[in-house]
């Protein structure tokens, strides 16, 4: 906030170089992205920390590395990017590998990079292409699974790479896998620099036991903290978005979780009972328009087009994606469950709910496969299930075919269980979420960790979770994408209350729920006094003070300082309702008529028509502070049908709603 300070120090000769020779990406599409203050002071870190442990010769040991710790939807893959960039250019660094998990990882990764710069990474889809990549010299920055490496080391165990000067940045370092892979990497490799990047990283809280037994913190593995910006700091800077949380009763008996009696069994059988599954499926279907918008709000996504193409591409390196624009309605969503049992159950209910109620269709995609602790009772998901389906008993397997069949009938393609085409069956699935073509996905832990599409708004949570597997699954929903998405929705089916204030202490701060989590419903109809006193308004007091200062009496609003006034007081009323509507106790509390409200919003498009002049250009004497949400007034297809939808609800009324009478006039 210090202008003269800040000036000081940002405009001296050498900082403002640094920005724009080191920390701008000039990116494939044209755009000139400069980096946030955060991003730059964690990459000088890791620059830092490798020049320092370089002269004290302080590499293949913890003190030549460290970890980030930048929350999810950050911008943690431009970081690591320049970050990979940079060090590959110092002279005594030999290569920079970019170690992720998963293998659809290396191509997600590949592509995220690509936008930054065309071919500036290299990307492998078998241990033989590392081999080679690690044997070339002009391959510098080389990304790959830690599966790959592993099986690299166990392959080519005496290779001329594990001598070489390397720089290693792991993605998503909170993870189980890098227990046992990652002691075999050190092993090997004697002049290395090893850096983390996570979300959430393991405290000694949230730990659990690797597989070589030991209890193992993000510290304790990658070495010192260098950088920290917590969803806390993300969410002032409205980088993310907060949560509005929903907690859900299901049934009779008090269901809050304790961790005493996680492993109860019993409990776990009254949570798949058939009548429950049904109530729970039935509230999804009823609520999904209102969470997800569906219907409601409409908005232009840049889509890519040719998804059979850019997943079975035989050269990744060089897949081009045709993108165009698309009008989308409305947000998707993932259905995160217990269980392969459970996700068998909640698709057969769904399936014939809508076959029952066919305007309540959605379309649903399943998808699981097996993982060490399919269940996942304590709610830490350290493992991302592999694709591995091979080890699915036969009835899981069996069901998995056949909703993929589904799948294939609604989208016309031709995937199947077998290793490579459900390998690309994820993918597609993953490009589809991201184009908005699946209304909802149903997992076990698949998509709950890593998974970034920014048309998801809501999660739908009927499985444990806690400490990072909390904040990883919530955290898919609270990517910044217009002003129709505020927040991200999550709906629990579980009493999680205790275990999602536990994770926003353990990664924000104790005092942080306020600002992560939205506030209850009353607070933002009534008003409520912040934490410093300020009285902030509630949506009742907005309305009375459209009404009394301009009311549909006045034919006009006149003057501009007028109409900039309503302009902020309609437009603070559009986002509060915005946010109000996914809330179920605003049914019917609406207090402005339809017609009052379409009213209302023809002055402010009138406002705005005449705020714009004939070039397209905003006159002089409008300030920059006038901001028009344009996306979030409903919009209806004024067609014929609409109208004689109308005429029929007149007929239906016997020719006496008054209101629908106007309606048809006005369309």
């Amino acid at each position: 906030p210090d202008l003269v300070d800040f000036t000081r120090t940002f405009f001296a000769k050498h900082t403002l170089l640094n920005v724009l020779c080191k920390y701008c990406v000039y990116t494939a599409d044209k755009m000139l992205l400069v980096m946030r203050p955060y991003q730059i002071v964690a990459t000088e870190k890791i620059l830092d920390k490798i020049e320092i442990s370089t002269n004290y010769k302080q590499y293949g040991t913890i003190n030549g590395g460290g970890f980030i710790w930048h929350t999810t939807g950050s911008g943690k893959t431009l970081t690591s990017f320049k970050t990979a960039r940079i060090a590959s250019r110092l002279p005594y660094i030999d290569k920079v590998l970019f170690v992720v998990d998963r293998k659809d990882l290396d191509y997600q990764t590949m592509r995220e990079y690509d936008k930054f710069e065309k071919g500036a990474a290299n990307s492998n889809r078998s241990t033989e292409v590392l081999k080679k990549q690690l044997e070339d010299d002009n391959a510098r920055i080389i990304i790959t699974t830690i599966q790959k490496l592993s099986t690299f080391i166990k392959k080519y165990s005496d290779h001329d790479v594990y001598k070489k000067h390397i720089v290693l940045i792991f993605d998503e370092c909170h993870r189980s896998q890098f227990g046992e892979m990652h002691s075999a990497i050190v092993k090997k490799f004697k002049m290395y620099h090893i850096f983390g990047f996570t979300g959430t990283p393991i405290f000694s809280i949230n730990a659990t036991k690797n597989n070589g037994g030991n209890m193992q913190t993000t510290e304790q593995t990658f070495g010192v903290r260098l950088h920290s910006y917590t969803i806390v700091d993300a969410i002032i800077d409205k980088n993310v978005l907060p949560f509005r949380v929903e907690y859900n009763k299901t049934f009779g008996m008090d269901d809050d979780i304790d961790d005493k009696e996680v492993w109860d069994i019993n409990r776990e059988k009254v949570y798949s009972d058939p009548r429950r599954i049904e109530m729970v499926a039935k509230y999804v279907l009823d609520h999904f328009n209102q969470k997800t918008y569906r219907n409601e709000k409409n908005y232009t996504l840049s889509v890519v087009k040719n998804v059979n193409e850019v997943v079975t591409a035989k050269d990744r390196n060089n897949v081009n994606e045709i993108k165009e624009k698309a009008v989308i309605s409305g947000f998707n969503s993932i259905f995160a469950v217990a269980s392969i049992d459970m996700a068998k159950a909640y698709y057969s209910k769904f399936k014939e709910l809508m076959e029952l109620e066919p305007n309540k269709k959605l379309k649903i995609a399943l998808i699981y496969s097996y993982g060490a602790n399919e269940e996942e009772i304590d709610g830490i998901i350290d493992e991302e299930n592999s694709d591995d389906t091979a080890n699915l008993d036969q009835s899981s397997r069996d069901f998995l075919e056949d909703a993929i069949q589904d799948y294939n009938i609604m989208f016309g393609t031709s995937f199947d269980t077998s290793a490579d085409k459900f390998s690309n069956y994820y993918k597609d699935v993953s490009l589809r979420m991201k184009n908005k073509e699946i209304d909802m996905l149903i997992v076990v832990n698949m998509f709950l960790t890593g998974f970034d599409a920014t048309t998801l708004n809501t999660l739908w949570v009927d499985k444990n979770l806690k400490m990072h597997g909390l904040i990883q699954a919530y955290s898919r929903t609270n990517h910044i994408l217009n002003s129709i998405k505020t927040f991200g929705n999550i709906v629990c089916f579980r009493n999680l209350q205790k275990r999602t204030d536990s994770a926003i202490a353990l990664f924000g701060d104790k005092d942080a729920s306020g600002l992560i989590i939205l506030r209850p419903f009353k607070d933002y109809y009534n008003g409520y006094d912040d934490k410093d006193g300020k009285h902030k308004k509630g949506y009742k007091e907005l309305i009375d003070e459209l009404k009394e200062n301009y009311p549909l009496t006045d034919e006009r609003i006149i003057g501009v300082q007028k109409q900039k006034e309503f302009v902020k007081l309609f437009g603070d009323i559009l986002r509060m309702k915005n946010l109000l509507v996914s809330f179920d106790e605003f049914e019917n509390k609406e207090i402005l008529t339809e017609i009052e409200f379409q009213n209302y919003s023809s002055r402010y498009l009138d406002i705005r028509d005449e705020m714009i002049n004939k070039n397209g250009k905003e006159l002089e004497d409008i300030n920059d502070d006038i901001v028009f949400e344009i996306e979030l007034l409903k919009q209806v297809d004024i067609n014929i049908d609409y109208i004689l939808m109308l005429v029929q609800k007149y007929h239906d009324s016997h020719c006496k709603d008054k209101e629908l009478y106007i309606s048809i006039q006005s369309a």
